[in-house]
């Protein structure tokens, strides 16, 4: 499990000095991930938040090598850099152990970026795909994307008179990259250092494809104070509208809140949930509530029903 104290001897390999929002959450996820797969790490990130601010030239954050993609292919292009690394190991040109991680965003990951993240995992390469979640496109404009939440406000599904934000749940792209009978699938949050942390160590002990899904709140589209991102984040998990939990091998294992809060308590924080507390959509905000406990509940089963097909059976 990660330590904090080996942490903070770690190089600083996503340097400050970025141009970074005040309170991003993605700095944070490129911060932590990298201090938990050390220097020997190749990363390669999707056109997104994270690379814009983190790129301008001619200075970089990242202090290691670095290569950016297109929107879409993040996942080939990490794949075609491990494919050659293994090349070069068989032909005896290289013997050092590398990590190779791509960053991508939402609409990087769970649209624009689907196929190619779907075809790295079935090819099986040894790479981790951490996705930074911020539930919309923030980069260009705070349109809706796959991860997007029903009930949010968007500028592609804005609150009005007839609609009241986005009409559809989101995909459950953890669940979609489980099936693909991966080694290791996770959920992480920002706001929560040791869990991000140990599951990337995790993921990169393990050979295969790995994929790591991290909430992260975003203060310029979710319409909150910058210094609350990690107390976001943190809620998200605590009404479990954000369950943190690792599929390994098939197994799930989920982290259970010491107590279970209403969804109240995470929107009321985010001008983009503004309208659901109106009592006019309470209709509205009681079907959000009650998709979320649907979900835990069926979360739930996945650990109940795993851990009685591993069970020894009594003499």
């Amino acid at each position: 499990m990660a330590n904090l104290k080996d942490l903070s001897k770690q190089k600083v390999l996503f340097t400050g000095g970025h141009r970074a929002c005040a309170g991003c959450g993605a700095a944070i996820v490129a911060r932590q991930v990298m201090m938990a797969a050390g220097p020997n790490t190749v990363v390669v990130s999707a056109t997104g938040c994270l690379e814009v601010v983190s790129t301008i030239f001619p200075y970089t954050a990242w202090a290691g090598p670095f290569l950016h993609s297109a929107f879409e292919n993040a996942a080939a292009t990490v794949s075609g850099v491990e494919a050659l690394y293994k090349s070069w190991i068989r032909q005896g040109k290289y013997n050092k152990k590398l990590n190779f991680i791509a960053f991508g965003g939402d609409g990087g990951t769970y649209d624009i970026g689907l196929q190619s993240l779907s075809g790295a995992m079935e090819r099986g390469h040894n790479i981790l795909y951490v996705c930074y979640n911020n539930e919309a496109y923030m980069n260009t404009g705070v349109q809706r994307s796959g991860a997007t939440p029903k009930g949010a406000d968007t500028t592609t599904a804005p609150v009005g008179k007839v609609k009241k934000g986005k009409e559809q749940y989101r995909k459950d792209l953890t669940a979609i990259m489980a099936a693909h009978n991966i080694p290791y699938a996770a959920q992480s949050v920002v706001g929560n250092w040791r869990d991000l942390t140990s599951k990337v160590e995790k993921a990169l002990s393990i050979e295969g494809p790995k994929f790591i899904n991290v909430f992260q709140p975003c203060r310029l589209g979710w319409s909150y104070d910058p210094a609350k991102t990690c107390e976001i984040g943190r809620l998200a998990v605590e009404t479990c509208s954000w369950p943190l939990y690792e599929v390994i091998d098939g197994q799930y294992k989920v982290s259970k809140p010491k107590e279970k809060k209403p969804v109240t308590e995470f929107i009321k924080m985010q001008g983009r949930f503004r309208h659901l507390l109106k009592p006019e959509n309470k209709a509205l905000l009681d079907d959000i509530q009650a998709i979320i406990d649907k979900n835990w509940e069926s979360l739930l089963k996945k650990e109940t029903c795993f851990a009685q097909v591993v069970s020894p059976k009594p003499a």
